[in-house]
């Protein structure tokens, strides 16, 4: 069973990556999308959003982080996948799904997924240019504003040698409202050549069997469920396994010490945006855990670097010393 991390641009970056792949349960990370537009991208790009590749590409747990990359030109971004590679990407996603207005209005992201042709045509150039060991993979909604082409995208894209294929199971237009259309999935043909994954509306260990039921899919990617429950990976894996153990669900004390360490790491250095990211994902953390609000309004007008500090730790000291699990590094 493979779990995938999602990239989710503004908060999912390489502290988050870091703190969940150590939980466990996650097989892959995904860096946010890096932009090709006029030019190729160069090397120092790469390790600034994925500092990763200063250690061959994986989290310190060990997790393998591919490198996204969105825009339309194929040949750009095929040499940018291959600048890419050379610094040490263990492998190339490719986006297609991003639903953003300003992204779209550029033919980037799900705006593609008009044209199956050119979706087909920029995995074709990306695999022929970097090394066949490298794995390829790509991530598509069902479409732009239906499905109806859901079928002759995929083929595309497992005709140009994709090794994986991750579906988001909504539309562009759906955009993030629920319900994920699974079962969508579940009706193609499914390549035997490219791996397809299932994302979307996956918040519970229930989900994601639902979810996997219904796209005859055997792996899933998560995105907002894994920051509403931080450790959801770890109880999918653990729920799906042959001898499922009885593994209690992070506290939100633990969960503290993970928002903390984000702030700090991640949140707090640039004095215009401190606690931007940290007050993004408490907006994922209250679906799961109420405390969550209170410490989201205590900070959410606060722009002071160190009274947000204050606030988090004051919340960590407002519990018992209850013992915490271990979490890596």
């Amino acid at each position: 069973m493979m779990i995938s991390l999602a990239p989710m641009e503004g908060v999912i970056d390489s502290s988050m990556r870091q703190m969940l792949s150590a939980l466990g349960g996650y097989n892959r990370c995904v860096t946010e999308f890096i932009r090709v537009t006029n030019s190729v991208v160069p090397s120092k790009v790469f390790h600034r959003l994925c500092p990763e590749l200063i250690d061959g590409g994986y989290t310190r747990s060990g997790t393998p982080v591919y490198i996204q990359l969105l825009g339309s030109d194929s040949d750009r971004v095929a040499r940018s996948a291959a600048v890419g590679v050379k610094a040490g990407a263990p492998g190339v996603d490719l986006n297609f799904g991003c639903p953003t207005k300003i992204v779209n209005r550029h033919n980037g992201g799900s705006a593609l997924l008009k044209q199956p042709s050119l979706v087909g045509e920029i995995v074709a150039a990306v695999r022929e240019k970097i090394d066949p060991k490298i794995p390829v993979c790509a991530k598509i909604r069902l479409g732009f504003d239906h499905a109806d082409s859901l079928a002759e995208i995929v083929e595309r894209i497992a005709d140009a040698g994709a090794n994986e294929l991750c579906i988001h199971a909504r539309t562009r237009a759906d955009g993030y409202k629920p319900p994920a259309y699974w079962h969508h999935i579940g009706k193609l043909a499914h390549p035997t050549s490219t791996k397809l994954i299932v994302n979307g509306e996956i918040w519970t260990v229930e989900n994601a069997k639902e979810a996997l039921l219904q796209s005859r899919c055997k792996s899933l990617m998560l995105a907002r469920g894994a920051l509403a429950q931080p450790d959801l990976a770890q109880q999918i894996q653990n729920a799906l396994s042959d001898h499922p153990a009885n593994i209690a669900a992070m506290s939100w004390q633990e969960v503290l010490v993970l928002v903390e360490r984000f702030y700090r790491e991640s949140d707090s250095q640039n004095p215009k945006y401190a606690g931007n990211r940290t007050k993004q994902w408490l907006g994922y953390l209250r679906q799961r855990y109420p405390e969550a609000t209170g410490l989201f309004q205590d900070i959410k007008r606060v722009r002071d670097r160190k009274e947000i500090s204050s606030i988090i730790c004051q919340h960590q000291r407002n519990f018992d010393s209850t013992p915490l699990r271990p979490i890596a590094a």
